[in-house]
C-alpha cells in the first residue's frame, strides 16, 4: 500500500520485541508498517510479568531503535507475578507518564492507537490526543472489565471494576474509530452504546519471514519428542483458560492405542498441574515439552500431524477469539482440532482446515484424533493447505499493518 509518510503511535502497555519478550501483534504491526516507510512509535511500559526481560530500567523514558521503528519505554514498577497489587499500581504510573511527559520526547503523531487490555492507560493516550489534536483509535484484545468479572471472578459492583467500565465506556465513546482482534466485540461494544460504525475488525496474525524461515530444534527439544507416532501437539501458553485439561482427558480415552501421542510444549501455571494430572492418571502418551524460542515454533509444529487449541466454555469467547498460536497452526499446514465456541466466528470451518468440537468435551476430541488418524494422507495434506492458503489470505501481518494504515489515514487530522 503506498501512502504519504505517516507518524503513528501505537501504544500497549504490555508490547514486546523479541529481545524483551516474545514479540506479538504489535512488535509485528511496527516493524511492517515501518517497511511501509512510516515513522512508527511502540510505546510500552519497562517491565511485564511476561518479559523475559526483568531489569529494571533506571530512565523515566528511553528509546531504541528496533528493526525500523522506535521502541519507547516507560519506566514503571517490576513485580512478582500478575496478581501483585504493583501490577495495578503501573497502569496508573504509564497512564500518568503517557499523558504528561511522552510528547516532548517524540515527534507529533499523525494519529494514536491506544491498544488495551490495560484501560487506565487510555487515559493518558485520550489526554496527549487531545493535547496534540491528534485522532485517537481504540484497540481492544482483551474485553476488559467484562473478562474481569467473567474470568476473574470479580464483581461487577466493586469499585474499581465500576471506574474500569467507566473508562472502557468513555473509550467507546470518545475515541475516533476503535478497531479489535476480536470479531463479534462490536456486539458487546453495542451494547454499551456504540455505533458500530465506529468499529473495523483487524484479526492476529503470523509473519511470514517466521514461517519461511524458522529455526531448527536443538537436539535437548528433539529428544523430548515421542517417536514414530501420530502427534497431537499444542505449543503456547499453559493457563487455566486454555482447558489442557480435556486434551489429558481425551489422551486417557485413547491410551491404549499405542501409535497416538500428545505433546505439549510450553509453559504457565497449570504445567505443573497438568504434569501432576497425567502422573496420577499414569499415561505413557503425553509428553511435556519445556518452552522453545518463537523462531523455532515452525519447526516444531512441523512435528505434529495435528495441532489442537481449545478454551473454556466461558460466554465471554463467543464475542471471538483471536489467539496468535491458531494463526501460527495454520500456517504450519497441519489440521486443527478446535475446541472453542467462538459464535459467530467460525475460522476451522471456514477455511476447511479441521474439525471443531464443544469446548470441554473430551470425548468428542478423543474422537476427532481418531476420525483424522483415519483420513487418507492426501486429506490431511488438503487441509493443512487449505489451512496455509487461509491465513496467507487474511492473516500475514504485512495485510494486518495495511488496514491499521488505512485507518490511520481515514482519521488523521
Amino acid at each position: 500500500m503506498k501512502t504519504d509518510k505517516k507518524t503513528i503511535w501505537l501504544i500497549n502497555q504490555y508490547a514486546s520485541t523479541p529481545q524483551t519478550g516474545m514479540g506479538g501483534r504489535h512488535y509485528y504491526l511496527a516493524r511492517e508498517m515501518a517497511k511501509q516507510g512510516h515513522d512508527v512509535y511502540l510505546i510500552s511500559g519497562s517491565f511485564g510479568h511476561k518479559f523475559r526481560d526483568k531489569s529494571n530500567q533506571k530512565r523515566l523514558i528511553t528509546k531504541e531503535d528496533v528493526e525500523g521503528f522506535t521502541h519507547v519505554k516507560i519506566k514503571v514498577l517490576t513485580y512478582p507475578d500478575s496478581f501483585s497489587k504493583k501490577r495495578v499500581i503501573n497502569w496508573f504510573i504509564f497512564s500518568f507518564v503517557l499523558g504528561f511527559f511522552v510528547s516532548g520526547k517524540l515527534a507529533r503523531p499523525d494519529a494514536i492507537v491506544y491498544s488495551s487490555p490495560a484501560l487506565v492507560g487510555y487515559l493518558g493516550a485520550r489526554r496527549v490526543a487531545r493535547k496534540l489534536n491528534v485522532p485517537l483509535i481504540f484497540e481492544v484484545r482483551d474485553i476488559w472489565p467484562m473478562t474481569l468479572v467473567q474470568l476473574g471472578g470479580f464483581s461487577v459492583k466493586h469499585p474499581f471494576i465500576r471506574f474500569l467500565q467507566w473508562v472502557e465506556d468513555k473509550a467507546y465513546r470518545e475515541s475516533d474509530h476503535v478497531v479489535s482482534n476480536l470479531k463479534n466485540a462490536v456486539e458487546h461494544m453495542k451494547s454499551r452504546g456504540m455505533s458500530p460504525k465506529k468499529y473495523t475488525w483487524i484479526p492476529n496474525g503470523f509473519c511470514k519471514d517466521e514461517v519461511s524461515n524458522p529455526q531448527p530444534l536443538s537436539d535437548h527439544v528433539l529428544q523430548q519428542l515421542p517417536n514414530e507416532k501420530f502427534i497431537i501437539g499444542y505449543a503456547g501458553a499453559i493457563g487455566v483458560a486454555n482447558a489442557l485439561d480435556i486434551l489429558i482427558d481425551a489422551a486417557e480415552i485413547l491410551k491404549e492405542k499405542q501409535d497416538v501421542a500428545f505433546v505439549l510444549v510450553g509453559d504457565g501455571k497449570e504445567k505443573t498441574n497438568l504434569k501432576a494430572l497425567v502422573e496420577q492418571k499414569g499415561l505413557k502418551n503425553v509428553f511435556f515439552v519445556d518452552p522453545i524460542p518463537k523462531a523455532q515454533i515452525q519447526s516444531m509444529l512441523k512435528t505434529f500431524d495435528v495441532c489442537y487449541i481449545g478454551l473454556t466454555g466461558d460466554p465471554l469467547f463467543k464475542l471471538g477469539v483471536s489467539p496468535n498460536k491458531l494463526f501460527d497452526y495454520m500456517a504450519s499446514s497441519r489440521p486443527i482440532i478446535y475446541a472453542i465456541d467462538s459464535g459467530a466466528y467460525t475460522p476451522i470451518s471456514d477455511a476447511g482446515c479441521g474439525i471443531t468440537v464443544p469446548p470441554g468435551d473430551s470425548r468428542k476430541v478423543a474422537e476427532a484424533v481418531v476420525s483424522l488418524k483415519s483420513m487418507p494422507k492426501d486429506a490431511l495434506n488438503d487441509m493443512g493447505v487449505n489451512a496455509l492458503d487461509f491465513s496467507m489470505a487474511k492473516h500475514e501481518y504485512s495485510q494486518l499493518a495495511n488496514r491499521m494504515t488505512e485507518l490511520v489515514v481515514a482519521h488523521e487530522s
